[in-house]
């Protein structure tokens, strides 16, 4: 494999409440994409998990559901795609999850053996 491959794709791992999926899967189709990888998660920030308050008394859940999608985009859509995300998916309260940016050296279309922007 070449080692002169620039990477020009970056993975977006994104972590959102599962309440918030279709938003932004309609934020992602309006912004051109419709690759994505989707997975139940589950998981606790700084917060630790929630406690909620019942009648019956208080309840702690420490790890809270949460979905994980996957992204691979071309570098140039990083920004706009990112505020799209960012917008669909805010509800301005603790949990509201988190965006993870990571460079992807390269991608193969198993099918056709495209590489780069053109296999995603």
């Amino acid at each position: 494999m070449s080692e002169t491959l620039v990477s020009t794709l970056k993975k977006l791992e994104v972590i959102i409440r599962p309440g918030k999926l279709e938003a932004v899967k309609r934020a992602l189709a309006q912004a051109g994409y419709s690759g994505v990888t989707i997975s139940q998660a589950e998981g606790h920030g700084t917060q630790r998990g929630l406690t909620q308050d019942r009648p019956t008394g208080s309840f702690r859940m420490e790890l809270v559901p949460k979905l994980r999608m996957e992204i691979v985009i071309a570098e140039a859509d990083l920004e706009p795609l990112i505020e799209a995300i960012m917008k669909a998916s805010q509800t301005g309260q603790v949990g509201d999850g988190k965006i993870f940016v990571s460079d992807i050296r390269d991608a193969v279309r198993i099918r056709t053996g495209e590489r780069g922007t053109k296999a995603i």
